[in-house]
């Protein structure tokens, strides 16, 4: 018997997480679960730029134990429950100059965000879901874990590939147990701070946008689709996997790059 499922509200009744949910892809997953019908609690750092009386904010600093820890409580107290997890949280602030410019704390920083932070929060929710016998987790990697950039990002690229491991060895972990585990690798994305920086770009090169875009693609070593992800784009994805219409997914890693990645 065919399945029918309302997809504007298939996640009424859902809880729902996104780490680092205030800004680029984050923001537009949070905006995705939340017209699906999720409730859905974002985690940052920072306030976000326009609060949302919708999305319940908790300020964490993730890349610390201690963050990972206050979230979990914090939503479990409030909601007694966790549906879906999104570690959408990711971040690079690693100067250029290739593998000598790196010191351990730079190492340190960028493994403990991309990578230590969402195990610490899989660790810390795994246990109610697998108590539920249902729940998903999504960990946003990127495709720099295949296709790593030495110059500046060999950390976050490195981080990204041991998210993406851990990842599929969790699936074969609690799959059978009720829990669905996926990746999610996205390419280059639109985000605000994009922008800014192809505005730099521009102006530095006196050149225009689109010129500065397309001399980043090239550096990428091109993109097929000829622009980056909208963040819209990439949230779409996130909220097919979450829903029940993907309840046969798990352990699969989705890349989501325009075809950047040019090899099998």
């Amino acid at each position: 018997m065919e399945q029918q499922f309302n997809y504007s509200n298939e996640l009424s009744g859902k809880v729902a997480l996104v780490t680092g949910g205030t800004k680029g892809a984050g923001k537009a997953i949070s905006e995705r679960l939340k017209a699906a019908g999720a409730t859905v609690i974002i985690t940052a750092r920072n306030q976000p730029d326009q609060a949302d009386p919708d999305l319940c904010f908790i300020p964490a600093d993730l890349s610390k134990r201690e963050g990972a820890t206050h979230v979990a409580r914090e939503t479990l107290d409030r909601y007694g429950r966790l549906d879906i997890l999104i570690n959408n949280l990711g971040s690079s602030e690693t100067p250029g100059g290739g593998f000598a410019a790196l010191n351990d704390e730079d190492w340190e920083a960028t493994i403990s965000t991309n990578l230590l932070a969402p195990v610490r929060l899989d660790r810390a929710f795994l246990p109610r879901m697998l108590e539920q016998g249902s729940g998903v987790i999504i960990h946003i990697a990127s495709i720099q874990g295949r296709l790593p950039l030495y110059d500046a990002t060999l950390p976050y690229a490195a981080a990204k590939a041991g998210l993406i491991n851990y990842s599929k060895g969790l699936s074969k972990e609690v799959t059978a147990k009720g829990v669905r585990v996926l990746t999610v690798s996205p390419g280059w994305i639109r985000t605000e701070n994009v922008k800014y920086f192809l505005e730099r770009i521009a102006k530095s090169s006196n050149a225009s946008i689109e010129e500065a875009q397309q001399s980043v693609i090239a550096a990428l070593g091109g993109i097929p689709a000829g622009r980056p992800a909208e963040p819209e784009e990439v949230a779409e994805l996130v909220g097919f996997l979450a829903s029940p219409r993907a309840q046969y997914l798990s352990g699969t890693e989705f890349v989501i790059d325009g075809g950047t990645i040019p090899t099998i």
